[in-house]
């Protein structure tokens, strides 16, 4: 339902000539980390093949693989965040994003942090991040689909569906936000939005049905 997909979540950087240094368990060395975006053409080949895997994934080799290199962009903090926290890493990969988000202060790794936080179930620390994320990048589907969804669970349906329901419009209808915006609809009693998901978007009614088995998640169900 969530679509935690991440695939949208990149990275922060530091020294073009450091990798990441050992640590103690739990934490990581983000003394490098700066707020650089700017990326050498092999720096780009390196990290499409950490995308590669990722989308294969592959996120423990992706891992690796993004190690083995100097961490020297945002992209690649960003990067390593997500996958830390793919790796069941949470508490260094929370570290990597809140040292992202206080220094560099962008859509990206505010995103990042609040999905951290969400995994840990810190929904209201989660949606601050999440909502702080939503003004730095408007136009980003995934972000406002993870809003969308921690309005949710915080019972903001109303304000849920007109954010997911702009998530689905910059997502060109595909994505996991159709299931969001669907359930949204159904907390809110949204027969005409329901209907306009079936005759905009092709939503079937095996899509509806499994909505509705989402909803139950929220105490309702549609009439």
């Amino acid at each position: 339902m969530r679509g935690m997909v991440w695939g949208a979540l990149v990275l922060l950087a530091g020294c073009a000539h450091q990798s990441v240094p050992e640590s103690a368990p739990g934490t990581v060395d983000v003394s490098a980390i700066a707020c650089k975006d700017v990326l050498q053409p092999e720096q780009r080949v390196d990290l499409e093949m950490v995308d590669t895997l990722m989308a294969k994934g592959r996120n423990y080799a992706a891992l690796a693989q993004l190690e083995s290199k100097p961490m020297g962009a945002i992209d690649h903090w960003l990067r390593y965040g997500q996958l830390l926290a793919a790796s069941g890493k949470l508490d260094e990969a929370e570290q990597v994003y809140r040292t992202l988000a206080n220094r560099c202060d962008d859509g990206r790794s505010r995103h990042g942090l609040g999905m951290v936080l969400l995994k840990r179930h810190e929904v209201m620390a989660a949606l601050s991040h999440l909502e702080r994320a939503r003004s730095l990048a408007p136009a980003t589907s995934q972000v406002r689909n993870d809003y969308g969804y921690a309005l949710m669970l915080v019972g903001r349906y109303e304000d849920a569906a007109f954010e997911l329901r702009t998530a689905l419009e910059l997502a060109n209808g595909k994505g996991p936000v159709r299931q969001n915006l669907a359930v949204a609809y159904l907390m809110t009693d949204d027969r005409e939005g329901l209907q306009a998901l079936q005759s905009n978007y092709g939503f079937s009614e095996d899509e509806i049905a499994y909505a509705e088995k989402l909803s139950e998640q929220f105490g309702r169900t549609r009439q």
